[in-house]
């Protein structure tokens, strides 16, 4: 159950601020966002602010944010149908009513001649039992009511596709960046709760079952030699008892302004085929906010230098599919991860971050990638590509996503279960 819940708070929070980068942005161009949703399928649980519904929905694989003009959601008013209008005090028109109505007092019914919802915000028609047409202006926060559900119209200039390309482009590219942001902050939370490594030759916590506390080496202690070789980094410590397991070490250490000897045996450990001496220490740190940010900075680096060298891998062969892991696999990995302690899970999550924000950049139709790919060409060729050209690539893109999905869960299953 602990592995559930961290699992579940762990995806939920990479999808969360992933999507919260896209509606910051979105919202900042002046784009109306319709939804802000956390998951896929039937809705779960959802509120109303401002001119966007917040959702959690059934299916945790991913999330969106449905931005006026992506989705084919607005009703086309033809010439010959019958609506509903309700004014307000200006004689504006503020809701557009589509079916049920007799529902709503004070309505007044029209036949519709023409509209423009868009740019020119009107309606004309004629109102029953009257020969006359009448041009009714429409407000630019009007909605559309169909079956009791009101959805806002977006005029031209709310709409994403109206918007210049260095916005478009960065309210896609903001998901990704927010993920690689929070996995900073991350690392910042872990360095100044846990403190940040340093290579000075001085040792840190002690293990209760491991042979520095058995022979009475301590916290802080300052190692100046061992086995009359000096010591200068922490480095030089790891590499001298790596190298000798199960021989009795000499360590020289500065404890409280005086000089002691004490012998220590390292233990022996096997790790990939190797045996290597531990006596049981962790590495020194320190909390210092600068050495705490520097760090930070250091790790979000430097992990992402590590997934983009692992991914070239995986292109030039060098990896097989199979190495790759889906939902399960990370499941899997969470569950061995979350058993090493809160900071080994944190220090988890802003990998996975890193790695979210990676694979959405990625050049792949259907992906935030894919997506500025297309604003490359529309920069390159002075005018957007087609947009039903367009949304068929990401429809196919999508579609061969989801079978590599299905592929790689059913390796996983492989792998753990079978």
């Amino acid at each position: 159950m602990q592995t559930v819940i961290a699992f579940i708070v762990i995806f939920g929070a990479l999808v969360f601020f992933h999507e919260l980068g896209h509606l910051i942005f979105a919202k900042r161009a002046g784009i109306l966002c319709r939804e802000f949703a956390i998951g896929f399928g039937p809705k779960v649980f959802s509120f109303k602010k401002d001119e966007t519904t917040y959702t959690i929905r059934l299916l945790p694989l991913g999330g969106f944010v449905r931005m006026a003009g992506e989705d084919p959601e607005m009703v086309e008013l033809k010439a010959g149908h019958r609506i509903g209008l309700i004014l307000d005090q200006d004689e504006k028109i503020k809701k557009i009513v589509l079916n049920n109505k007799d529902r709503y007092p004070n309505i007044r019914v029209i036949e519709v001649e023409d509209a423009d919802l868009e740019h020119r915000l009107y309606i004309r028609g004629y109102e029953e039992d009257e020969e006359v047409i009448k041009k009714f202006e429409i407000s630019r926060e009007a909605v559309f009511v169909e079956d009791g559900v009101e959805t806002q119209i977006a005029p031209w200039d709310r709409q994403f596709a109206s918007k210049s390309l260095p916005k478009r482009a960065m309210a896609i590219f903001a998901g990704p960046l927010f993920n690689f942001i929070l996995a900073f902050f991350i690392f910042l939370l872990v360095g100044l709760l846990q403190g940040v490594p340093t290579n000075d030759p001085v040792l840190g916590n002690l293990t209760e079952d491991g042979a520095a506390k058995e022979a009475g080496l301590q916290k802080n202690d300052i190692v100046q030699s061992i086995d009359g070789k000096e010591i200068s980094t922490w480095e030089d410590i790891v590499t001298v008892i790596q190298k000798h397991p199960g021989d009795e070490l000499k360590f020289t250490v500065e404890r409280g302004g005086t000089t002691e000897e004490i012998s220590v045996t390292p233990k022996p450990q096997e790790i990939e085929g190797k045996e290597i001496g531990i006596i049981g220490v962790h590495s020194p740190v320190e909390k210092s906010p600068l050495k705490v940010v520097t760090n930070s900075a250091e790790q979000t680096y430097e992990w992402t230098k590590m997934i983009f060298v692992l991914l070239g891998k995986l292109v030039s062969g060098e990896f097989s599919i199979d190495a790759l892991s889906g939902p399960v696999g990370i499941y899997q990995s969470t569950d061995v991860v979350a058993k090493s302690g809160i900071f080994y899970l944190m220090r988890w999550a802003a990998i996975l971050s890193i790695n979210l924000g990676i694979m959405n950049l990625l050049p792949i139709p259907a992906l935030d990638g894919g997506r500025l790919l297309f604003f490359a060409i529309e920069a390159v060729r002075g005018k957007p590509v087609d947009r039903q050209m367009e949304g068929m690539v990401h429809f196919v893109g999508f579609a061969l996503l989801m079978v590599l999905m299905l592929v790689v869960t059913w390796n996983d299953i492989q792998r753990f279960f079978l």
